[in-house]
């Protein structure tokens, strides 16, 4: 069991007779009365005391105290009041979720009437709950802000349990900081009488300063927090303080002050043994024993540890069962809060309704038949704006791509005719300096010189005209990369006349190449044009 699911059966078996009797008193007095704000209060009361015994009654009487708050004289405050209840409730039963959900409406509203000590009430609730949820960043602002209040009005046990509380965030995460804040804690206690606050605050010292290697200092802390649980009856407080030092001793190799400490706190624990803190004792001796190869023992702690374990896990299980429950009616109960609020609104609106609904059925009637000739001819002017659309950009992009491409390929076929002059210059010439020299301007040239310009060109036709190399290639295979630009360039309807001037090549070359083309394309006896052929794989392309 976890501490909190121990005290809640402690409050259980200690309260059930006197609950009994004292609800049903306080429903009676419920029931006789008509004064709202009363009866928020009782609604409240009742509530908790069947937390634990009804909790389905509970959850009634709690919305009964929120459909009762609205009806009082200062409603928001009043169901803010209504809402921390509900928090602390739901907190009760683990559900998290839905008790931070009710402490967040009760923040806005105190928030909005600038009730201070209400807001920071909250804070510290809000702390607590995500400090439970492993929220450490939002458990720290919350915890600081609640401290700096707590500072400015001056109540010393509260900011010394919120330091504690900080510098317990801390210790994983920060040490120095963690330290910091126990240290603050403990200048603040001295000059208090409060043995359960000071053991805990000397525990922690104790536990920062041994992760901080500090023996010395981790000792001295250790003794005062012993010698201060000492002077208390509260067996579970000297039973964390042993559970800590068994824990450093652990760490330090001292395996029998270890063992001796386990031992004392199961003992002062026995009457919780099957909880969190009885499993980690069990583990502890299981260890300590191990490493003494005293194997027994070993075996008879960590079979004590596994039922301890099991019997947890069960429980841990019935919770979250519990939890899952407890949420669903939750969602549940607002449901039907919302419907049956619908409900009432709806036998308003219906005459209204309707009546609006005939003038807009007459309404859609008399329009339906322009609205449908205006309909039609704005679709044929957009189908026809956005045909023309897509020819102009085509055409812009093939004038780009083309422009662009075939200069680069025009420089590079230039750049690759100089190149062989260079070194058919280099060849005939037996100067060595000159050689060298065009060797250099060899050298320049090649680094400048884009070989896979075609490639690149390939690549941004297919982006605009998609497949068609493919279709190419599988139809005539054995075209050459010089048909196979042809081919693009013949595609793109461009005449003999400006595929001489974009390649650089004569009018008669560019003749002779397509005049090949028709060949291979086995076009020679046909009166068909080449682009016109080209551009017939259109139909074809994916």
């Amino acid at each position: 069991m976890t501490s909190r699911l121990l005290f809640q059966l402690f409050l259980l078996f200690s309260l059930s007779v006197y609950s009994q009797s004292s609800t049903k008193e306080l429903i009676d007095e419920l029931n006789t009365i008509d004064n709202h704000e009363k009866k928020v209060e009782l609604c409240q009361k009742i509530a908790v005391r069947l937390q634990n015994s009804d909790w389905e009654r509970a959850v009634k009487y709690i919305e009964q105290a929120e459909i009762e708050a609205k009806k009082t004289s200062n409603p928001d405050e009043t169901l803010a009041a209504v809402y921390i209840t509900s928090g602390e409730l739901y907190d009760a039963k683990d559900a998290l979720d839905i008790s931070l959900q009710y402490y967040l409406k009760a923040y806005d509203i105190y928030k909005e009437k600038n009730n201070t000590e209400e807001v920071k009430r909250v804070e510290n609730n809000l702390a607590i709950l995500y400090a439970k949820s492993n929220n450490q960043e939002k458990a720290l602002k919350y915890f600081l802000q609640v401290y700096k209040y707590q500072k400015i009005k001056k109540d010393p046990t509260k900011m010394a349990k919120i330091l504690n509380n900080i510098g317990t965030i801390y210790l994983e995460k920060n040490l120095d900081s963690s330290l910091h804040y126990y240290q603050k804690a403990y200048s603040i206690i001295k000059g208090l009488r409060n043995e359960k606050l000071t053991v805990y605050i000397y525990t922690n010292l104790a536990r920062a300063y041994s992760f901080k290697k500090d023996n010395a200092k981790a000792e001295l802390y250790f003794e005062k927090a012993f010698a201060a649980a000492d002077s208390t009856s509260d067996n579970s407080l000297k039973s964390f303080a042993h559970e800590t030092f068994v824990d450093y001793n652990l760490k330090q190799n001292n395996l029998d002050v270890a063992i001796t400490h386990a031992k004392q706190a199961l003992e002062l624990n026995k009457n919780k043994s099957f909880g969190f803190s009885g499993m980690r004792l069990n583990k502890m001796l299981y260890d300590a024993y191990l490493k003494k190869q005293d194997y027994k023992n070993a075996v008879y702690y960590f079979e004590q540890y596994n039922k301890i374990s099991d019997s947890i896990n069960i429980e841990q299980k019935a919770v979250n069962l519990e939890r899952i429950r407890l949420e669903q009616d939750y969602k549940v109960r607002g449901q039907i809060r919302t419907l049956e609020e619908e409900k009432t609104r709806f036998k308003y609106y219906v005459v209204g309704l309707i009546l609006v609904v005939g003038i807009l059925i007459l309404i859609i009637l008399l329009i339906r038949y322009r609205n449908k000739n205006i309909k039609n001819q704005l679709e044929k002017e957009k189908l026809k704006a956005k045909q023309q659309e897509l020819k102009q950009s085509l055409e812009a992009k093939n004038m780009v791509l083309v422009g662009k491409a075939m200069s680069e390929i025009h420089r590079t076929d230039n750049i690759n005719e100089i190149l062989t002059d260079l070194k058919m210059i280099k060849l005939k010439t037996v100067n060595k300096e000159l050689q060298q020299a065009i060797d250099i301007v060899l050298k320049r040239l090649e680094k400048d010189l884009n070989t896979d310009i075609w490639k690149e060109f390939e690549i941004s036709f297919e982006q605009v005209h998609k497949s068609f190399f493919d279709k190419l290639s599988v139809d005539y295979p054995l075209l050459t990369p010089k048909e196979r630009r042809l081919c693009a360039l013949l595609y793109l309807d461009l005449t003999t006349k400006e595929i001489s001037q974009i390649t650089g090549q004569s009018f008669k070359s560019i003749e002779n190449a397509r005049t090949r083309l028709r060949k291979k394309f086995d076009l020679t006896n046909e009166k068909v044009n080449l682009s016109t052929y080209l551009n017939s794989f259109k139909g074809d392309l994916m």
